[in-house]
């Protein structure tokens, strides 16, 4: 088969060389549709700030305040957009077969009109039209724009003619490229467009991949919203891209339903990883998500100061927890000693102990909630003062007022007392009494001592919490009162959360979720082994689970030099594939230990040379060594998890912080030091190694870890 026709511009508009024609006509629609953008966010900017319909009619029919509310989206819909291309693809189809769409040819007035024997379709981050209302740019969740990511040779969904665009770092349009699907010269080729997009270098955040997105992944994102997805996805195989393309996508298709049901929010494992990904749903139109780390979820405005030890992550991250933290917050009722006495209008009234009992058992029998049942029971009471008083006539008195009695309210503090949760947590991590109460017939003796810290915090004030501590926190919470629901959460690198997490997540989704992970990266001792298992805990047992296991960043070399330690650390899961292939993709430099300074320095030099980001992962405790060596070898860098993601191109990254992360060129020094330095130091090892998208370099003086072994056959020594 023929490949793609590939049409290249031989300068910018600014430079003396000639454009191609065509690619002329394609940057002169592309400044027609940024005008258009330009009016009708201006249009919609002077409605907020007037009120005036200014002829809308059908939106003028809603009240004032829900139009307002409109318009303050559609400003927002319509913002963010003036440095990008407004369209990176097109469609061709016959005449006739979708619309009268306004396109292609460029007439000298700056007018557009569709050709006589096609109609063109302009597919983009948003969509975009002209005066008339005609669409001039479709949005790419739109569904007239599924055949740009699924048209293909055997099903061509009636296109004929696939085009994508080429973009210089300006975002130019400088390139297209065109696949044809009918006729003698169809083309079945590779996308070279395509594929330098996916090579393209990178520094700083992510970016979208909403020109790239494969049919594979396309099948995902556009899942329907009340479909839970759990995500299998090997390094590269683009399953963070693909959780927040989706979330884009549902906004788009289910904006008022996501909105009522409470919103949408992104959970990442750490503050670092959130910045990564932090423009990818703003660059799609979307600023209105909520992002957070799994401790911002629990902890109450409590951070995570501590790391757990082995033993002790197992426990408090199991659901035995869930069963030890409900008995103790229910341990605080007690049954009444004294009889209740209230004064009101001039009279004592009185509740007798076994009236009270009978009515806190009542209580305890519908099995509320701690505060519901608290309100009940004061309603319960109230409402046996009220019947002694219509008894003997007295009428006049509401329960509401009797609620407010503070005979009653001091009765029922002694029964069911205001409780805090994070004093509930602190009383069961610190207090052996307490502990042994709860957890009788649950954790063994060992198991309790295990998770007691030690020595005890003065009060809650002073106590350090732990990630696995504010999920006990939380789900003392969630016992005491429901937290605020969400429509949808995107739950990234799930594969490190405990049956724990996943409770408190599960609580907040009114909706479904998507689920994100690579079980082979999983390296908290607590983990969940099980995608069924996470969708279980999350109580959505109809969850599908879903495999990626193609790879489109990381090169072959790469990735099968990491999957070695699958058999190690993931025997089940079968090692991923990848589309690109690089001969300079890896190399492993054995060095000496005197030599190893100068080597590491003379990577990250020749690393610099080269186009894209640079990051040099270690294990945590040879940070601070690095971070001297490269700034006495005058190197600018970032330490991860200080100043931020783009300072400079170089990045000094602890392994603890790179999961998720990609860069264009990857050191990875010391593989033996990052597995030693705990109990899944393999894991840990396998996603520092799968952190390149271009070329890894592994350093090593130490000898390397037997699963790496044999070593790469290209070892060079220095």
């Amino acid at each position: 088969m023929a490949a793609p026709d590939v049409k290249l511009a031989a300068g910018l508009p600014a430079g003396p060389e000639p454009v191609e024609p065509e690619i002329r006509v394609e940057r002169d629609f592309m400044e027609h549709c940024r005008a258009k953008l330009i009016r009708m966010r201006g249009e919609a900017t002077a409605m907020l700030d007037s009120g005036a319909a200014e002829g809308d009619a059908v939106t003028d029919k809603y009240f004032n305040h829900a139009l307002r509310e409109f318009r303050k989206q559609v400003v927002k819909d319509l913002s963010g957009f003036d440095d990008v291309p407004l369209f990176f693809g097109r469609l061709d189809y016959p005449a006739g077969d979708v619309f009268d769409i306004k396109a292609d040819a460029v007439r000298g007035d700056g007018s557009h009109t569709r050709r006589d024997d096609s109609d063109l379709v302009y597919v983009g981050r948003r969509g975009v039209r002209d005066e008339d209302g005609e669409p001039i740019v479709i949005d790419w969740r739109a569904m007239l724009s599924r055949a740009f990511y699924e048209a293909s040779s055997w099903d061509p969904m009636g296109v004929r003619v696939r085009r994508r665009y080429g973009f210089d770092q300006h975002g130019v349009l400088t390139a297209f490229e065109d696949e044809r699907f009918t006729g003698a010269d169809s083309s079945g080729g590779g996308s070279d467009l395509l594929t330098a997009e996916i090579e393209r270098p990178r520094q700083g955040p992510m970016r979208d991949i909403v020109a790239t997105i494969q049919p594979e992944q396309m099948r995902l994102v556009r899942a329907s919203v009340d479909q839970t997805l759990c995500i299998q996805g090997a390094p590269g195989t683009g399953k963070t891209a693909v959780g927040l393309h989706r979330l884009a996508y549902l906004l788009f298709s289910e904006r008022d339903r996501l909105r009522k049901g409470g919103g949408v929010a992104v959970i990442g494992p750490n503050s670092s990883f959130l910045a990564y990904i932090r423009n990818v749903l703003p660059a799609l139109g979307e600023v209105e998500v909520s992002q957070a780390t799994i401790d911002d979820l629990t902890g109450q405005g409590r951070t995570a100061g501590r790391v757990d030890d082995l033993a002790a992550a197992r426990i408090k991250g199991s659901l035995d927890m869930a069963e030890v933290v409900r008995r103790h917050l229910w341990s605080q009722i007690c049954q009444p000693e004294e009889t209740l006495e209230l004064t009101h209008q001039h009279r004592t009234w009185r509740v007798s102990v076994e009236q009270q009992a009978a009515e806190l058992e009542d209580v305890l029998g519908r099995g509320t909630g701690y505060s519901a049942g608290r309100e009940l029971l004061v309603q319960r009471l109230a409402h046996c003062v009220l019947r002694q008083m219509e008894r003997v006539g007295r009428a006049g008195t509401t329960l509401t007022q009797l609620c407010r009695n503070r005979g009653i309210g001091q009765a029922v503090r002694r029964m069911w007392p205001a409780v805090d949760p994070a004093r509930l947590a602190f009383d069961l991590l610190t207090d052996s009494d307490h502990l042994a109460a709860a957890a009788d017939g649950i954790l063994s003796a060992e198991q309790q001592q295990a998770i007691l810290v030690s020595p005890r915090p003065r009060s809650v004030k002073t106590m350090t919490w732990s990630t696995l501590d504010l999920a006990l926190l939380d789900e003392a919470a969630g016992l005491v009162g429901r937290p605020d629901r969400l429509g949808h959460i995107v739950v990234d690198e799930a594969q490190d959360l405990s049956p724990m997490h996943f409770r408190a997540i599960a609580r907040r989704v009114a909706g479904a979720c998507t689920v994100l992970g690579d079980l082979a990266q999983a390296t908290s001792p607590s983990a969940v082994g099980d995608w069924s298992e996470v969708l279980a805990h999350l109580d959505r047992p109809r969850g599908r689970i879903e495999v990626l296991d193609r790879g489109y960043r990381v090169p072959a070399e790469v990735l099968d030099y990491a999957a070695r330690l699958l058999p190690h650390i993931a025997p089940d899961l079968t090692g991923p594939t990848s589309i690109r292939h690089s001969a300079d993709a890896l190399h492993v430099t054995r060095t000496s230990p005197d030599r190893r300074t100068e080597t590491i320095v003379e990577a990250c030099e020749t690393a610099l040379v080269r186009e894209g980001s640079v990051c040099l992962i270690a294990a945590d405790n040879d940070v601070a060594e690095l971070h001297e060596t490269l700034t006495a070898h005058d190197i600018k860098h970032t330490v991860l998890g200080g100043e931020g993601l783009d300072a400079e191109r170089v990045t000094l990254a602890p392994v603890t912080l790179a999961k998720g992360l990609e860069y264009d060129t990857v050191l990875v020094v010391e593989p033996s030091r990052i597995v030693d330095a705990e109990p899944r130091g393999l894991q840990r090892l396998y996603v520092a190694l799968t952190r390149a998208v271009s070329r890894l370099q592994v350093v090593h003086a130490q000898p390397l870890p037997v699963a790496l072994a044999p070593e790469y056959a290209l070892t060079d020594i220095r």
